[in-house]
């Protein structure tokens, strides 16, 4: 799989995106795909110098597309991939949303790269318990990233998303099953199969209700101003699984 990645950003240089695709295809390749036994490729496109425009077809030869853009112009940016690339895996990257939530573009890049490789059309559910009540069985959007979206590491000194491992998508826990990569211990357990670490909050669909949910830990203040603010963006892949029609 082949992910074009596309920089609209007025801020973040070609050159500097160019050191964190480094990093992330060295993520996919060495620390992702050996657990997954699937990766991709991601590839800097588009024209040098003046920035792609919605008025002219992008330059994107890949089979998925991830933008990177200023602000959190969610509705500028959708804009720009129905007009060039309706019904192609797409993710966007928010610098202006990663700023406000303290994370590193380069995490979120990580995050975004990973879930496309993942899920590219955004419609796999498994499942699984409720991580809020563990005796409820709801469905889980499959995605990499969501239970462990606070978490991070350094490749070669660029800092990018911890992820999930296939056993986390599993009912019954093994005794030394590791669930994620970094394995991080809170309170001396580490992540149970369906359930989030602190900072995180999951995408789950009750079949009972018909209803989408967001369930976040109580008392995780951090996972819930994370929420309020992608919420308010209206454009994270939670939002637009919900939302299809």
């Amino acid at each position: 799989m082949i992910i074009s990645l596309i920089n609209h950003s007025k801020v973040v240089s070609d050159e500097e995106v160019q050191q964190v695709i480094r990093a992330i295809n060295r993520q996919i390749r060495e620390d992702f795909e050996p657990y997954w036994s699937f990766g991709a490729t991601l590839r800097l496109e588009g024209p040098i110098g003046k920035r792609p425009s919605i008025d002219k077809l992008n330059d994107m030869r890949g089979d998925a597309v991830l933008y990177l853009v200023d602000g959190v112009n969610a509705l500028q940016a959708t804009g720009w991939h129905l007009a060039n690339y309706r019904d192609i895996p797409y993710g966007i990257v928010f610098l202006g949303l990663c700023k406000q939530i303290k994370e590193a573009w380069s995490i979120t890049l990580s995050h975004e790269a990973l879930e496309l490789v993942g899920d590219p059309m955004v419609n796999l559910l498994v499942e699984g318990n409720d991580p809020t009540d563990r005796r409820r069985r709801v469905f889980h959007m499959f995605e990499m990233c969501d239970a462990v979206q606070s978490e991070s590491y350094r490749v070669d000194g660029i800092e990018v998303s911890n992820f999930v491992l296939p056993s986390y998508f599993s009912l019954g826990e093994q005794v030394g099953r590791r669930n994620d990569f970094l394995g991080r211990s809170y309170k001396g357990k580490t992540l149970e199969s369906f359930g989030m670490n602190p900072g995180a909050y999951l995408n789950i669909f009750d079949p009972k209700t018909g209803q989408w949910e967001q369930p976040v830990y109580k008392n995780d203040e951090v996972a819930r101003e994370r929420k309020e603010l992608k919420g308010k963006l209206k454009a994270g892949r939670g939002y637009r699984r919900s939302h299809l029609a």
